[in-house]
């Protein structure tokens, strides 16, 4: 398990987005706003990305190449990690969203989406 933060240290959030541009604008953003962004484009990255940081919220695509978004929550709860996650897709019918949430995540926003509400809803979850 890793070791939370130090106070004083900026908070850190771990995008996983494949795709490039919107991953770019994501960690743009959420830098902009004070964060420190760490992006990586698999579920199994992302993963992989929490045995090894501490992160303080975790923004996470539904539609990942390999293993899905769902799938990649399911697996990050599994371990006993319990920052916030907030899931980003084109998939918004209801019964994506109650499945992203049943998955573990805290909050789902559909695309396309404003960034100042994604930014709002990260700091609402912290």
């Amino acid at each position: 398990m890793t070791q939370p933060r130090r106070y004083g240290s900026p908070v850190r959030v771990l995008v996983t987005e494949d795709e490039r541009e919107m991953a770019l604008l994501l960690k743009t953003a959420l830098q902009e706003a004070g964060y420190a962004v760490d992006v990586v484009h698999t579920g199994e990255r992302a993963v992989d990305a929490i045995a090894d940081t501490y992160y303080d919220a975790i923004v996470l695509d539904v539609m990942l190449p390999g293993l899905n978004g769902f799938e990649t929550c399911r697996r990050i709860r599994g371990r006993g990690i319990g920052a916030p996650i907030l899931m980003l897709t084109a998939r918004a019918g209801v019964g994506d969203r109650i499945s992203g949430l049943d998955a573990g995540a805290d909050d789902y926003l559909p695309k396309p989406f404003s960034l100042e509400e994604l930014l709002a809803r990260v700091r609402a979850l912290l």
